[in-house]
């Protein structure tokens, strides 16, 4: 395999805050630019999916996208442990 055909890099989770005026028509434009929606918000003006990290910068250019956030996993003690 050659350095061309590796250069896409791996997908993350994306959490996006957008216009809720113009939702289906953002969400159109972000799958132009790679993100693939996994699950959409538009009451609240949010969606998430999974886009390659090098297309994170082509996603926040996209007109109604009022940010992007990369998803995140909290992990939290049981509730019996004992205070750290």
């Amino acid at each position: 395999m050659s350095e061309s055909s590796q250069s896409r890099s791996a997908p993350v989770g994306v959490i996006l805050a957008v216009d809720p005026d113009r939702f289906a028509e953002v969400i159109e434009a972000a799958q132009r630019a790679g993100l693939t929606v996994t699950s959409e918000q538009p009451i609240l003006g949010t969606l998430s999916g999974t886009i390659a990290e090098d297309g994170i910068p082509a996603l926040k250019a996209v007109a109604g996208i009022e940010s992007v956030d990369r998803d995140r996993i909290i992990h939290l003690p049981p509730p019996d442990s004992p205070i750290q």
